[in-house]
């Protein structure tokens, strides 16, 4: 008689996140702090320490003393599909990680989770699916051409053919938040600083596999991580700025990983180029904008990779401006629940996150909610349209710009003398 094959595997998890499963103490510390359990409405399911609990029993079910003995216990697919639906419900923003008594590492505990599951045929959810289809044929997850990468760039914008500063905008600023990478270039040229981009040869940053448990799926992420280094080696890159916490995040943690090799450029946020240029008294502000602003930590740029104090310091230092605090905040902040594919995959459950994030906000009678990533400010910006609320949304980025006196919009600034441009084909060579 065939011995009963496990209904689980461990692929995927390491020895010691296998250990981890044992360390937890089901103190429920982490269902305290997660931003998915309160806005799915408390289920039990979406609960990190349940999670963790009801996978444990999977693996001991399949490999434990009892299973060795008798041979593994099965459990039906329905029930390994409904932890999987669960286990998705999760913006992998690291808050559980954070709280965490026994110091498990979560996001990473997750992750690996869903490639595990990924691999078996039961995840990812929703629109996540798609991801490594248009990324692998796109080179961006929004159907976009290649050929279409600078089209947002206006007339007044300069750009090197090749430079030591690589401004890398991203799939999401270059396509759908052209603000974003508008005030950044606009800003750039404002401050003196000579920069190149990628243009066509600036693919997807990998980060929405690597999220949803993908990155397994053919080559594609390694694919992207080594095209994109190579191609901003190619351009002079010594530093490369990032306004997308995404896109920081990926290129800083996931692009050596993936590559197994340190990167032969420094990665920075525009958020820390700037206040390094603050500290130089490089930057000269030219309006006031007598505004009470108040900031939220993306989680990929905060508590992923440390970088908490930049932000506050470019916005601490525009003029006219009253910084406050909301309650959560670095560390301890709330998700603003687009990450970990949660945007696409469960919009009804980002926009709950969204919305209770714009109430922490609103709580500090700021007139604007900023953040240094797009993904924030577009999940932010529905939450505040949902609740009709009166307070601005905007990345901190286009406030910089605006307190140089410059415009996010697309239409080029009316000059007397139009400024030189390089060539469009050269900046995408």
């Amino acid at each position: 008689m065939a011995k009963k094959q496990p209904s689980v595997t461990t692929e995927n998890l390491t020895a010691v996140q296998l250990m981890e499963f044992d360390a937890c103490t089901r103190c429920g510390q982490c269902d305290e702090w997660c931003p998915t359990y309160e806005g799915s409405g408390y289920e039990p399911g979406v609960a990190p320490r349940f999670k963790i609990k009801r996978w444990k029993e999977y693996v001991d079910r399949s490999y434990g003393f009892r299973a060795q003995l008798f041979g593994p216990k099965e459990f039906t697919d329905e029930e390994i599909q409904k932890f999987n639906d669960e286990l998705y419900q999760c913006t992998t923003c690291g808050r559980c990680a954070t709280n965490c008594e026994s110091g498990m590492n979560l996001v990473e505990l997750w992750e690996s989770l869903r490639a595990n599951l990924v691999k078996r045929g039961n995840g990812p959810v929703g629109k996540q699916s798609l991801f490594p289809k248009l990324i692998g044929e796109y080179k961006n997850p929004y159907m976009k051409e290649q050929s279409a990468r600078l089209d947002w760039v206006p007339e007044d914008v300069k750009i090197e053919d090749k430079a030591e500063i690589v401004y890398y905008t991203g799939c999401t600023a270059g396509y759908n938040q052209l603000a974003n990478a508008i005030a950044t270039a606009r800003i750039l040229n404002k401050l003196g600083i000579k920069f190149t981009m990628l243009g066509e040869d600036e693919w997807c940053c990998g980060s929405a596999l690597i999220r949803t448990g993908q990155a397994h799926l053919g080559d594609v992420p390694k694919e992207l991580a080594r095209h994109n280094v190579d191609a901003i080696a190619a351009k002079g890159g010594k530093r490369v700025v990032m306004a997308c916490a995404g896109c920081f995040r990926a290129a800083k943690i996931d692009w050596p990983r993936q590559l197994g090799e340190d990167l032969p450029f420094e990665v920075l946020h525009l958020t820390e180029f700037l206040a390094e240029l603050i500290d130089q008294d490089k930057i000269k502000w030219e309006e006031s904008l007598d505004k009470t602003i108040t900031y939220h930590d993306p989680c990929h740029l905060g508590r992923h990779v440390g970088v908490f104090d930049a932000p506050r310091k470019v916005l601490e230092s525009i003029p006219g401006v009253k910084f406050v605090e909301m309650e959560m905040v670095k560390n301890f902040q709330r998700c603003c629940g687009a990450g970990g594919g949660v945007k696409a995959g469960l919009p009804e459950l980002a926009l709950s996150v969204g919305t209770a994030r714009v109430k922490d906000a609103l709580e500090t009678d700021a007139d604007i909610l900023s953040s240094a990533c797009p993904f924030c400010k577009r999940n932010l910006s529905d939450g505040q349209k949902e609740l009709s609320a009166e307070i601005e949304v905007e990345d901190v980025i286009v406030l910089v710009a605006r307190a140089l006196g410059l415009s996010a919009e697309p239409e080029p600034e009316k000059s007397e003398e139009k400024p030189q441009n390089t060539d469009k084909k050269s900046e995408e060579a």
